[in-house]
């Protein structure tokens, strides 16, 4: 893959055509089409500024084939999530979501839930509010992970929160291997997100009743997935399916 490929890809990742990429680099249409042909190769201080733009590294822009990443993430779609029922707890620890999945899996053989419905699907987001003290002195992150409750399903069993998230819209993404580079991986679904929110006019806000985002990880012949959900707060109207179906 040459360098660049690997400018195209990402220009075209970022959703940019050749004139916006051109007038962010400071640089003529031209130039970015003989830089995308390999007739010319951008200067040092231009490299630089391409791998800050697209938050990449410069031995990867340069060496690696970097559309590979196609593969990694599905187009951002709208879907139409019906309202549901959760069970949720969370955990402040160094290992949060290891810890808070390990208790809500103790939580659903307890509670029978795994026993009706050992396909129960468990969705889970990060916990927000962790000081920097907590998080620098002390490694300390947390997360909350959630057990949907299928209809007809009734329990007593104490240790969760009840939570019942409203009908809503959610733009949604799909990493696959999500953890084979989590760090890079998962951020970059959530920023591929809110750059489609941001092109069509979606606001970012907080709505009573609806969670922000959630995670949902699965396994589908033999290959790791993970579904990201961040709510789209300005509606328009979709034909769009349930994750619960």
């Amino acid at each position: 893959m040459s360098l660049g490929s690997n400018i195209q890809y990402l220009r075209k990742l970022n959703r940019m055509t050749q004139e916006q990429f051109a007038e962010k680099l400071e640089v003529s249409r031209q130039t970015v089409s003989r830089w995308e042909a390999d007739e010319v190769t951008p200067e040092l201080d231009k490299l630089v500024d391409v791998c800050s733009l697209f938050s990449c590294k410069l031995d990867e822009l340069v060496k690696e084939n970097m559309s590979y990443k196609e593969g990694i993430y599905s187009k951002v779609e709208l879907r139409k999530v019906p309202a549901f029922k959760i069970a949720r707890y969370v955990m402040i620890s160094p290992n949060p979501e290891d810890d808070v999945q390990a208790y809500m899996k103790k939580w659903g053989k307890n509670s029978g839930l795994l026993a009706s419905y050992p396909d129960a699907k468990m969705i889970g987001w990060d916990f927000p509010f962790v000081s920097q003290e907590q998080q620098t002195r002390f490694g300390l992150h947390g997360y909350v992970a959630a057990y949907v409750i299928p209809d007809g399903f009734e329990t007593n069993c104490p240790g969760v929160e009840y939570y019942e998230n409203l009908e809503a819209e959610y733009a949604v993404i799909t990493v696959t291997e999500p953890f084979v580079q989590a760090f890079e991986r998962i951020p970059t679904g959530y920023k591929h997100i809110m750059e489609f929110l941001q092109a069509n006019s979606f606001k970012d806000k907080q709505c009573d009743g609806i969670l922000g985002c959630f995670e949902h990880e699965y396994t589908k012949d033999g290959v790791y997935y993970m579904d990201i959900y961040v709510h789209a707060a300005s509606v328009t109207k979709t034909d769009g399916y349930s994750m619960f179906n």
